[in-house]
């Protein structure tokens, strides 16, 4: 997307190809001989206009599965999300494959994220086998989405444990996705989801607090109850959309569904289809960070 990006993957051995992400044409260019595309490329930010979500997450996606096909690569990998399941209504408690997404997730990241998924399934076929892998809050070295605004909400002073933290989350290191990545190319089935995860879940309170140690930060302890910042969200994002007003709204129901609620993944099948095993623990990931 860069000069500078370029340089790096070079540097890393690869080959850098410039495209643009609704361009098919010039992606099929970059894919030519290629033996899987692994699909990464989303609009991961917290709030906005719907149509650039749309434009980035289902646009974006149905250009990469058609360059894929018009490259004749026989293998395409998704990032998912399990925010696929937030639809501000039902528990996302031990979320497995098996459990249908809900018709109507909430608006933005998860229905734009839920349509993208529900086409790269829909693409699969016998000369391109199309998959999904769906990893849980992805953290770890260079992240550039979760850590800086968690850094950003403490330093402003807007940072808040709900209900002390103590909700449970699952995780999933950067490491651990891409090992995912790569076992759903070679062994996943065509049409199918994977969700992954580090393990066993763990707090917000213990992760998040951890996260934050790891660049010395240090969060107020102040705790507000879950159901006064689920409903200040709702009420925040009615006013927000209703009126269009700039900016990001200081709270909103994805916020609160997917990083203050119980979010926990079972992903015994992508251990048992994919013989998926995390190649580095909570506890590595985090003494990384530290070092």
């Amino acid at each position: 997307r860069s000069e500078a990006a370029a340089n790096t993957v070079a540097a890393l051995g690869a080959v850098p190809v410039r495209g643009d992400l609704l361009e098919p044409a010039s992606m099929a260019a970059g894919m030519v001989a290629c033996d899987v595309v692994f699909h990464a490329a989303a609009t991961v930010d917290e709030w906005g206009p719907k149509p650039w979500f749309w434009q980035g997450n289902v646009d974006g996606t149905s250009a990469a599965l058609q360059a894929a096909s018009q490259a004749c690569v026989p293998c395409f990998v998704h990032v998912g999300t399990e925010a696929v399941y937030a639809d501000g209504r039902s528990s996302l408690l031990d979320l497995n494959d098996a459990r249908p997404v809900p018709a109507q997730p909430l608006p933005r990241y998860p229905a734009t994220k839920a349509e993208a998924e529900r086409r790269v399934l829909a693409a699969n076929a016998p000369d391109l086998r199309c998959v999904s892998v769906r990893p849980r809050l992805i953290w770890g070295n260079d992240d550039t989405s979760v850590l800086p605004r968690l850094i950003a909400a403490v330093r402003s002073g807007r940072f808040v444990w709900p209900d002390h933290g103590r909700a449970l989350t699952s995780t999933c290191h950067v490491d651990n996705v891409c090992e995912a990545l790569l076992l759903a190319a070679a062994r996943g089935q065509g049409g199918e989801t994977y969700l992954v995860s580090d393990g066993p879940p763990t707090t917000y309170r213990e992760f998040l607090g951890a996260l934050l140690a790891s660049r010395g930060v240090s969060p107020r302890d102040k705790s507000l109850p879950l159901f006064v910042v689920d409903r200040f969200a709702r009420i925040a994002e009615f006013v927000w959309d209703r009126f269009g007003l700039p900016g990001v709204p200081p709270a909103h129901r994805m916020m609160i569904e997917l990083g203050a609620k119980p979010v926990t993944l079972d992903d015994r099948k992508a251990r048992e289809q994919l013989g998926y095993v995390p190649v580095i623990s909570r506890e590595q990931g985090l003494a990384q960070l530290a070092d």
